[in-house]
């Protein structure tokens, strides 16, 4: 922990990128303490840690604007389709965004990696706290997502999976983190 003593003026203009808590303490007349909580790092002992570190950067980088892109787009399909009424109309529109989004997104996605498929899984889930079975569910139907959910099966992958930021997936979110810092 870091911990900085300074007056009122100074303490509205600093910003502290990359820590996950910056609190400021008041002291006394004017003074304020600044508690900064740090991200953990991570020290590898073994070259292949580092290198599996390595490989999970340029998956974030690489997937993370698509899961926010995506997050963003759900969003905005969830506003449409509850303006609609007719079932019909929700159907017709969900197939022709769906049409549009395998055109535009079939050339990244075929390039992706398995491992790279996993790592936007995951960060799907974070973004929009719904797995991608569930988004397949709620947007198409249930024999759909069994469907896609085989397929994955297959590759080795699972639309069900969850992300645990403070369990298995803890240093998936500090690269997160740092890449939403623009540390990365």
């Amino acid at each position: 922990m870091v911990v900085f003593v300074c007056t009122d003026v100074f303490a509205q203009s600093v910003r502290v990128r990359g820590a996950s808590r910056v609190e400021w303490e008041r002291v006394g007349a004017g003074d304020s303490v600044l508690h900064i909580t740090s991200l953990p790092v991570y020290i590898f002992n073994r070259k292949a840690d580092l290198r599996r570190h390595q490989k999970m950067i340029r998956a974030v980088k690489k997937v993370y604007p698509l899961a926010v892109e995506a997050a963003r787009r759900m969003e905005n399909l969830d506003d449409t389709l509850s303006a609609m009424d007719r079932r019909k109309d929700r159907r017709q529109y969900t197939r022709a965004i769906e049409k549009a989004l395998k055109e535009e997104l079939s050339p990244v996605l075929f390039k992706m990696t398995r491992y790279e498929g996993r790592i936007l899984l995951k960060l799907l889930d974070r973004q929009t706290d719904h797995t991608a079975y569930r988004i397949i569910q709620e947007f198409r139907s249930g024999f759909t997502a069994g469907f896609w959910q085989m397929i994955a099966k297959i590759f080795g992958n699972d639309l069900k999976m969850r992300y645990d930021p403070e369990g298995e997936d803890a240093m998936l979110e500090q690269i997160v983190r740092y890449y939403e810092a623009g540390l990365l």
